[in-house]
């Protein structure tokens, strides 16, 4: 079984007229956070640092964390944002 880090990335492209900017969202999944002696009213997490796919993209086991047997909501959700623009020149002859 192979274990493989999710990451997923998308790109919006601005609505701006004079500038061009493209945002890109990176989301990573990181520790797991499920409270596993909650039925007994404990608190107590497993120790699993970061969540890894235990399947292929597309498929139930991409949703599944190789390394703890947990859903992929139970672990902490990190998302970094990066925003670059492009300045576009716009003439005036109309052209």
């Amino acid at each position: 079984m192979r274990k493989r880090q999710v990451v997923v990335r998308r790109e919006e492209p601005s609505r701006c007229s004079t500038t061009s900017a493209q945002t890109i969202t990176t989301v990573r999944y990181a520790e797991c956070q499920k409270n596993h002696a909650a039925s007994v009213g404990g608190y107590a997490v497993d120790g699993c640092r970061e969540f890894m796919a235990s399947g292929e993209e597309g498929t139930n086991g991409a949703l599944t964390c190789a390394a703890c047997g947990c859903h992929r909501n139970f672990h902490k959700r990190e998302v970094e944002t990066e925003v670059g623009y492009e300045h576009v020149a716009i003439s005036s002859n109309g052209t």
